[in-house]
């Protein structure tokens, strides 16, 4: 247990920001599975300036969905403070986190993201900017650097921290990686003997084992799970049971089934069949990955337009998966 603030998060686990998976359907479910703290879609500072509706739909949330940290990306200081500002008094989310470590390229032309890595006057007079609008405590997520050989992620920490920022989350690698390679934890572990606020390691921890190890060698006050919960709620749940020194239960094939079924379900009530069923033939296949011949149901989920199109598909195969190990144990 540790405090971002005056907020209490109960444990380690951590969820990350998903552009296309962190919506109120999938928080939801993270929240269940008692995860410490769940972080929203990035939005835009822009996006909020120009009153998009799809935006505010964005940072709508439900009553149990705490606590919860809303995250904004941007590079101008008057329509992050604007944005910021907006979610302080205008939702009922906990912590607002500032985006200083996405890479892919739509952000970084916008000067945002990843990009604050090669200015952190600028990322830190953002953040300076943004802690003295609101109320709520102000988290900031970052990498180790623009590249390897432009490796600051230790001075931002410390120049943050010095302009208030709550908690930093850091991803173990540079941008030059994006998402390739092997995640740099020495770095992480550098940056949490560098300051006194928390810190929160990210990056390739999918595993409960890889957990362990990660929090052990940081010495970090929490572990942020990224693609590794997108359909596996259940690691969440791992997580949350070891922590807790409760019973790690084992995760039937019907287990995660049903779980899928139920996300479905959350999306089409969160924004209407059509859309979620779109959105479900990528969440789908994450949720039978391992399972037996999944390849060809990853196909047909490709193919669905409705919820019971995913129902009678996922319930066929659940029963060919039996009928297939009746036949192996005669």
């Amino acid at each position: 247990m540790f405090k971002i603030g005056d907020i209490e998060i109960k444990n380690p686990i951590i969820i990350a920001p998903m552009a296309g998976v962190s919506n109120s359907a999938f928080r939801s479910i993270c929240f269940e599975f008692n995860a410490g703290l769940v972080y929203s879609e990035m939005i835009s500072d822009k996006a909020i300036h120009f009153k998009s509706k799809k935006t505010f739909d964005m940072v709508k949330m439900l009553p149990q969905e705490h606590p919860l940290s809303m995250q904004i990306f941007g590079s101008d200081i008057e329509t992050m403070v604007e944005a910021a500002r907006y979610i302080d008094t205008q939702t009922d989310c906990d912590i607002i986190d500032i985006n200083m470590g996405c890479p892919v390229n739509k952000i970084i032309k916008s000067n945002a993201g990843s990009a604050l890595l090669r200015d952190i006057d600028k990322a830190v007079e953002i953040a300076k900017a943004v802690v003295e609008s609101v109320s709520k405590p102000v988290t900031a997520k970052i990498r180790l650097g623009w590249t390897k050989d432009e490796i600051n992620c230790v001075e931002l920490a410390k120049r943050l921290e010095s302009v208030g920022i709550k908690m930093i989350a850091i991803h173990g690698r540079t941008r030059g990686q994006m998402y390739e390679g092997e995640a740099d934890y020495s770095w992480i572990k550098k940056v949490k003997e560098s300051v006194s606020i928390p810190v929160i390691a990210n990056g390739d921890i999918k595993s409960l084992q890889k957990a362990i190890e990660v929090l052990e060698y940081t010495g970090c006050d929490g572990v942020m799970i990224g693609r590794g919960a997108i359909g596996n709620p259940f690691l969440i749940k791992e997580l949350v049971n070891y922590f807790d020194n409760k019973e790690i239960t084992n995760v039937t094939y019907e287990d995660r089934i049903f779980m899928a079924l139920d996300h479905a379900k959350r999306l089409c009530n969160l924004i209407g069949e059509e859309y979620a069923m779109k959105q479900m033939r990528g969440l789908a296949s994450w949720y039978i990955q391992g399972m037996p011949y999944s390849a060809r149901i990853k196909n047909e989920t490709s193919r669905m337009e409705t919820y019971n199109d995913l129902e009678k598909l996922y319930k066929d195969y659940l029963e060919d998966i039996r009928k297939n190990q009746e036949n192996k144990d005669e």
